[in-house]
């Protein structure tokens, strides 16, 4: 049986619609399951502190979701250390989690909570730069190789699997040297966050506001429906993307065009990373009333927050860039250089 597709003006033989519709047939598909994948319901979802009307506001949601950088093993790129491994399937996922956090930081510092992404449209150049932060080059600041490479601090071995605080701590060493982004990280001690320590670290740093968490075995890069979560998921195996010949980054495989997974909030696993980013002094009051508010009235909280430092604590020190050869992310060429990071075991949430 044939076919044919005619308007006034065209006419398609049953071959050019076949040809027409093979090209986009995976995106028609995943753009179908994309949507069945949320009930038809009144209710309100939360992306990383932005809400949707689910019943009304789907394709936003959508667009919101697959805006978000999405970052998942990778193969093929250049061995970690020189002779070390030159993927991280099985290892990385972590380490994928921690970028995609500090990325979606990086976003609302330059780029704002509102920015979204559109798919093969030309981007800005302050996106292009985030991006790069995160290639698998040994010179991105905040790439696989640089990440492994500081847990050696923290006590892990090249190609060993990370926990959320190792990623922490890693994230608060490689931020130190991190010029363009200026980024102050705080990680907290026995689960408290101590308001005064912060507001010491950033006197001559800009606090930057937005939430992300994640866990294990799943990366947490969005919010709630209801009792579930949603979630990008770090568990795919991508080949490495590098700088083209005009300094931009394909970046089609760095955005999560599938359909979003959910969880149930009671199978999220207890080992925890809690990232908040506040763009200003006033972003972070305002966060701190907020847990006040909301959180510390709990029986059972995930975090404490106290204004002053505890007396039978140690001193608090600012962290600060070790004396190195060279600066820039390029500073962990050897594990030599780790020496002058002490290994800090105690720490739960990260605070951006």
């Amino acid at each position: 049986m044939s076919r044919g597709w005619e308007d006034q003006d065209t006419k398609w033989t049953q071959e050019e619609g076949d040809e027409v519709l093979s090209k986009y047939e995976n995106q028609i598909t995943i753009f179908a399951d994309y949507l069945e994948e949320f009930p038809d319901t009144d209710e309100l979802v939360w992306i990383l502190g932005k809400q949707h009307l689910l019943k009304t506001e789907k394709s936003k949601l959508l667009s919101d979701i697959s805006a978000r950088l999405w970052f998942t093993y990778r193969r093929k790129f250049s061995p970690i250390g020189g002779t070390g491994p030159s993927s991280d399937a099985g290892w990385g996922c972590m380490l994928r989690c921690g970028q995609m956090m500090l990325a979606q930081a990086l976003i609302c510092r330059h780029l704002g909570r509102d920015w979204n992404w559109e798919k093969q449209k030309e981007q800005s150049k302050e996106y292009q730069r985030i991006l790069q932060c995160f290639l698998d080059r040994k010179d991105c600041c905040y790439s696989i190789h640089q990440m492994a490479q500081m847990g050696v601090g923290e006590g892990k071995s090249i190609g060993e699997w990370f926990g959320p605080n190792t990623v922490a701590q890693v994230l608060k060493k490689l931020a130190l040297f991190d010029e363009w982004n200026s980024l102050a990280v705080y990680v907290s001690m026995d689960n408290t966050v101590v308001i005064e320590d912060i507001k010491k670290m950033c006197r001559t740093l800009p606090l930057s506001a937005e939430t992300a968490a994640e866990s294990p075995p799943e990366s947490l890069n969005a919010s709630t429906q209801s009792d579930e979560l949603i979630f990008l998921d770090p568990h795919t195996t991508q080949t490495f993307v590098d700088t083209e010949e005009n300094g931009t980054v394909d970046d089609q495989t760095f955005h999560c065009l599938q359909p979003p997974q959910r969880m149930n909030i009671l199978n999220l696993d207890p080992s925890v990373a809690l990232g908040f980013f506040c763009k200003e002094e006033k972003d972070f009051d305002s966060w701190c009333s907020l847990v006040q508010k909301e959180i510390l009235k709990e029986n059972l909280r995930m975090f404490e927050l106290v204004q002053k430092h505890p007396s039978h604590w140690p001193p608090f020190v600012p962290p600060a860039k070790p004396e190195v050869t060279t600066t820039g992310a390029e500073f962990i060429d050897s594990t030599e250089q780790l020496e002058e990071f002490d290994l800090e075991e105690d720490f739960e949430i990260l605070s951006i």
